[in-house]
């Protein structure tokens, strides 16, 4: 396979949409020097695998499967890109749009867009999966009518103490906090159970900063980006500061997506999808205040994902619409972003994870 390993390269796995000619999980290699991507391969045959996470050693690679209601584990070959999958199991919801792991790989936490619930999972040794242990069922609507009639989980980002999630539910203007007991795969409200957001913001992604003490959350319905004192003893969320991720020029529509942190901790990223930019913001540790700082165009429509390489030098943006892949050089003293040409095909991509 082409995707086979070298020492200079970074394997790349790539989520997609199943409705066009996309088969399901892509592989690749970007060049660590270059920035050259290789050519995107099929590894995993599977519907609509729309979200996917690693887990951190790296060994099981999860996805869930949208269309239906399933998420499925895969074993990793890092040197081969390969995954082998294993039995797919009902995720505890409709529509299933991202999940987590816990660090020691004992417990996969599933949020459901379309019902508004958040799951959990025993993992087992082997890495297969258990039957869903709890099912959190959110209530209410917010003042959107389109798009807040109901709720909608849209993500559920486990701590790096495994101790709590953090989930955002975009139907209802609020990001919850549940208690996560790995050991028994079991979520429990939080003694604060959740902190509002503003009216109309819809809050969809979370990242933690690098040092844990603080969460981002990107805000897909008024793009904006609202940074949080996290308070790891009890889960509790502290708005610290917001910044719109759109210039203030801008009068078309647009919406944002996914929010990541750079390595080094001291930028935070956000993807524009109908700007089609990223978003770069400076974040100061000891305010929690976050500082626009440059737009970058995506060179495609749509930007639903995005993510950095471990060594914090190259950003991977996947245009859904674009059907492409494009890379970024990263400034790692000023966080800007500069487009390369180095790009590649894929079929409604929609997720990107490195996996080294």
């Amino acid at each position: 396979m082409s995707i086979s390993a070298s020492a200079s390269e970074h394997l790349i796995y790539i989520g997609t949409y199943t409705r066009s000619t996309s088969k399901g999980i892509y592989a690749l290699r970007l060049d660590s020097t270059t920035g050259k991507l290789s050519t995107p391969e099929v590894v995993a045959t599977t519907a609509n695998p729309t979200f996917i996470a690693l887990s951190r050693d790296k060994s099981h690679l999860y996805a869930v499967s949208e269309g239906a209601t399933m998420a499925t584990p895969f074993a990793v070959n890092l040197d081969t890109g390969k995954l082998v999958p294993d039995e797919s199991r009902d995720s505890g919801g409709k529509a299933p749009c991202h999940l987590m792991a816990d660090s020691t790989e004992r417990c996969l936490v599933v949020a459901h867009y379309h019902n508004g619930v958040v799951a959990s999972l025993p993992i087992n040794k082997d890495g297969s999966l258990g039957p869903v242990k709890s099912v959190h069922q959110h209530t209410g609507s917010s003042v959107n009518p389109d798009r807040q009639e109901a709720p909608h989980v849209h993500s559920a980002n486990i701590s790096p103490d495994d101790r709590f999630v953090i989930v955002c539910d975009l139907g209802l203007d609020k990001i919850f906090t549940y208690a996560l007991d790995a050991a028994t795969a079991t979520l429990t409200p939080a003694e604060t159970p959740f902190v509002a957001t503003e009216p109309g913001a819809g809050p969809r992604h979370s990242a933690f900063s690098t040092d844990g003490q603080h969460v981002f959350v990107i805000n897909e319905l008024n793009s904006t980006l609202t940074s949080y004192a996290y308070d790891a003893a009890t889960g509790a969320l502290t708005e610290v500061d917001s910044q719109p991720t759109l210039p203030a020029d801008f009068t078309g529509d647009s919406s944002t997506a996914e929010v990541r942190v750079h390595p080094n901790g001291k930028f935070v990223y956000g993807s524009n999808r109908g700007h089609d930019s990223i978003a770069v913001f400076a974040f100061d540790t000891a305010s929690g205040k976050l500082t626009p700082i440059d737009h970058t165009s995506t060179g495609g429509r749509n930007p639903r994902n995005f993510d950095l390489s471990p060594d914090g030098k190259w950003l991977v943006a996947a245009n859904q619409q674009s059907n492409a892949l494009n890379v970024f050089g990263v400034d790692t003293e000023t966080g800007k972003l500069t487009p390369t040409d180095q790009t590649a095909s894929v079929p409604l991509p929609v997720c990107v994870v490195f996996a080294n």
